[in-house]
């Protein structure tokens, strides 16, 4: 009989005690806790560049790291998520210094530059034209010719990439189809059996991910909203990004794609999630719905803050849009985590954050109306 696989080791870093410079070095708080943040990161280095896979933290969502220059490595994100291989994942850097390494001296498109200087590092991701000689593995962009990055602003998953030495792609470090985990415990349930190693850093600021947009067409696309909205890719990105046009949501089952998350069901629970498109009224549908079902209903703004059935129970996602996309994929998983059988979610409006929160939800529902 074989041997039951090991549960994954969690180890906790404090991202208050890890700093890094403008040139890219990395340094941690010369205090016990800074000490645990270096030995956890050295570890997780050791381990990627044996071409394991990591869970990190990220300001976006927990990710799960490998060396894009592996593709032995980047296999295993596919196996540990069961993830399609055909869905392209992200390369992650830890600086500017890093990036220029990889391509090999050539330049950024000058297209970019705007939207570099006032959201790097952050929540966005941009497409760059590949090239054999950048040594990023046929697996990592699914066979297309352009490849997709980001520097994050979380401390630990930049440090690491810089002591690993290693460009990361990191995907979402869920079980595919799941909600993105934006704790360490999300990724331990999903894949605690699949991965060596997860670090905790605590929860994700931003809880969707990153913005991916494209600047080497004209115009210029927005790929996927996330952490930037398109409001804010508009004023950041200069004159180029004024007439951004946004591209479709969903890509078809034959067709190759660019970035993630526009193709198969995403970020769902396991319970059934109804979303509240344009109707208000989850009374209504309720009376439709057996007593013995366990229902939550996730509100904002204009669904009763309660329901009298006791069969439902009302949460509330958040007022703004920021704090509806930090809490959305919690909630979703929050729903599994009480045996719930039906999730009600009330649409928001889908300017600024929320037409990332409606992107995630629509691909999470079951029906929409």
């Amino acid at each position: 009989m074989a041997a039951p696989a090991r549960l994954a080791d969690i180890l906790q870093v404090d991202p208050s005690k890890v700093h890094i410079s403008a040139d890219g070095a990395v340094s941690f708080d010369p205090t016990a806790e800074g000490g645990q943040c270096q030995a956890a990161l050295l570890r997780a280095a050791e381990l990627l560049n044996s071409n394991q896979p990591v869970a990190i933290p990220t300001e976006t969502v927990y990710g799960l790291a490998a060396s894009a220059r592996s593709s032995d490595a980047v296999r295993s994100i596919y196996a540990a998520k069961n993830r399609p291989a055909d869905n392209p994942l992200i390369v992650h850097v830890g600086s500017i210094q890093q990036l220029d390494s990889l391509l090999k001296g050539d330049p950024i498109p000058a297209a970019y530059r705007p939207l570099i200087d006032r959201c790097w590092p952050g929540p966005l991701t941009i497409l760059l034209r590949n090239k054999q000689e950048y040594g990023i593995c046929p697996e990592v962009s699914a066979g297309q010719p352009t490849f997709a990055v980001r520097m994050p602003v979380h401390p630990v998953a930049r440090a690491l990439m810089i002591l690993s030495g290693l460009p990361l792609a990191a995907p979402s470090a869920n079980a595919s189809t799941r909600p993105s985990p934006t704790l360490a415990s999300h990724v331990f349930e999903d894949l605690k059996y699949q991965i060596p190693l997860i670090l905790d850093g605590g929860p994700c600021d931003v809880g969707v991910e990153s913005t991916v947009v494209n600047g080497l067409v004209s115009p210029p696309l927005l790929l996927r909203p996330g952490g930037y909205s398109l409001e804010e890719i508009r004023q950041l990105g200069g004159t180029s990004w004024q007439d951004v046009v946004v591209g479709k949501a969903t890509a078809q089952a034959d067709e190759k794609v660019q970035t993630p998350g526009m193709k198969y069901k995403h970020y769902s629970p396991t319970a059934k999630v109804v979303l509240f498109s344009t109707s208000t009224d989850p009374e209504g549908y309720l009376s439709e719905v057996s007593d013995a079902a366990k229902v939550i209903v996730l509100r904002t703004q204009r669904f009763p803050e309660t329901i009298d059935r006791a069969n439902v129970t009302v949460e509330n996602l958040g007022a703004t849009g920021k704090e509806i996309s930090r809490n959305l994929f919690a909630a979703l998983r929050h729903a599994d985590e009480v045996g719930a059988d039906l999730v009600l979610v009330e649409g928001t409006d889908e300017s600024n954050e929320g037409l990332a929160v409606m992107n995630r939800l629509r691909k999470a529902a079951s029906l929409i109306i």
